[in-house]
């Protein structure tokens, strides 16, 4: 089957990408995408897919001309179709607002390949959502144009009517960083007054956006001074002065979330989710299988995090077994969050400890007779060996073998420290993983840890616990 699917990113956050462009993702073998789009998207598509960036295929950044590239992007399209791979088309921002779309479709077009479009959302609607400015308004605006800044303003024909766009409620302004002072110029000479409000924002929705408000007049020195870069909108309207009232942002306390938990709605102020570690399978299961083939010799099995057991039960099942192989064993888990993976495996944990730690699950152990019982314990590569040395202590022997793999994620997004009030830790990696990456950070942060081991491993990093 010879099919092209064109898929928006949306344009920076990589949480605010469809559902169905994130499906149509995870079954893709090619995906061309634009260098804007957020790689933590590229981390849903199959292990074995091609990943190739636009970039690479002759594409300059941000607003330069691209035209030999957009060539570049349209052959390798057909050529990948035509080997009938699975090709998506990741574009950032919407697939059809200044992006060329035109040009691909004719291409696929002209070799008779089918294709289907996903829209995404666009930057002029995250950066008006992200910080509480309307791009319409009963009072203010009640309408909207979107412009593309790169054309160029001193060449004889100008497709653009900036006196017309002057009389919009509201403008936007794509792809301008290096033009904005003569397009400010052009509006004013074109009827729009100096004093109209503008917010300009990088890295729109993403966690490193900047933004910065100005006033038609002086938008072009401010952004120098700022250091206002590329990839950017600009926001131009009487709403902008909307975003003081509701912009979360500046009303929020701004909270850096490290672990690996889902993303945290309905709760007071804003949390940035970057995970500090990344769960993927061991290379060789061998070892492990072999426990697996002899489960049913032990007494107890420990599970000290969900991800123990969800790869527990996937090598089960490998081997040929499913849980009611475990009828005669005891389970113990570490927490809430493991005893809950264990039950959507329809298993019930028989010990849960009141301290969700290590130390917790030792002494709620104190309360059962486990001298001269066989433990298998399910771990990570990096696993405190604390929990092992107590459980040996109390007269039980131990079988450990590794589950899966904690490692730290690649592609870690660039963070100005100084934005944010306060950092979660939810594990010791996560914070040698942090400090590894982006060192200490500014004194006046908040720190916070979930647990002590967490905690003490963030004290010995130099971290403000």
């Amino acid at each position: 089957m010879q099919k092209v699917y064109l898929v928006g990113a949306g344009p920076g956050d990589p949480s605010l990408i469809t559902v169905k462009g994130l499906e149509i993702i995870k079954q893709a073998k090619v995906i061309i995408y634009d260098y804007l789009v957020d790689k933590r998207i590229l981390d849903e598509a199959p292990q074995d897919a091609e990943l190739i960036c636009a970039d690479k295929l002759g594409k300059k950044r941000h607003s330069n001309g691209f035209l030999k590239s957009q060539d570049n992007i349209n052959k390798l399209m057909v050529k990948k179709a035509k080997e009938g791979k699975r090709v998506v088309r990741l574009k950032n921002g919407d697939t059809a607002v200044f992006s060329r779309l035109s040009e691909e479709l004719e291409a696929l077009n002209k070799n008779k390949i089918e294709y289907e479009i996903i829209p995404g959302i666009t930057a002029a609607s995250a950066a008006s959502c992200y910080n509480g400015v309307p791009l319409t308004n009963r009072r203010f605006a009640s309408s909207v144009v979107f412009v593309t800044g790169h054309e160029a303003l001193d060449k004889n024909r100008n497709s653009i009517d900036w006196k017309s766009i002057a009389g919009c409620g509201t403008i936007v302004l794509y792809m301008a960083v290096e033009n904005i002072s003569k397009i400010a110029e052009k509006l004013i000479l074109t009827g729009k007054p100096k004093n109209t409000p503008v917010l300009a924002v990088s890295n729109v929705s993403g966690i490193n956006q900047k933004t910065i408000e100005a006033r038609l007049g002086n938008i072009g020195s401010i952004v120098k001074e700022k250091g206002i870069k590329p990839p950017s909108v600009f926001i131009i309207g009487e709403t902008v002065k909307l975003g003081e009232k509701f912009s979360l942002l500046k009303r929020s306390k701004r909270i850096l979330f490290t672990g690996l938990s889902k993303e945290r709605y309905f709760v007071k102020d804003k949390y940035f989710h970057v995970p500090l570690i990344k769960i993927v399978p061991m290379d060789d299961y061998r070892q492990f299988d072999d426990y697996l083939k002899k489960i049913s010799g032990f007494d107890w099995i420990v599970f000290t995090s969900r991800y123990g057991v969800e790869y527990f039960f996937k090598r089960l099942k490998f081997v040929g077994y499913d849980s009611r192989i475990l009828k005669d064993i005891k389970i113990a888990v570490i927490g809430n969050s493991t005893k809950n993976k264990l039950d959507d495996y329809g298993v019930k944990a028989d010990l849960v400890p009141m301290e969700e730690s290590s130390s917790g699950l030792l002494k709620a152990f104190k309360n059962s007779d486990i001298r001269n019982k066989k433990i298998f314990l399910p771990r990570s590569d990096i696993s405190d060996k604390g929990l092992v040395k107590g459980l040996g202590k109390m007269g039980s022997f131990i079988a450990e073998s590794i589950a899966y793999r904690n490692i730290m994620p690649k592609n870690l997004p660039d963070l100005d420290l100084d934005w944010f009030n306060e950092i979660m830790f939810t594990s010791p990696s996560g914070a040698r993983n942090f400090v590894k990456r982006y060192g200490l950070p500014p004194r006046k942060i908040i720190i916070k840890c979930i647990g002590d081991v967490t905690k003490r491993q963030a004290e010995k990093l130099g971290l403000n616990v």
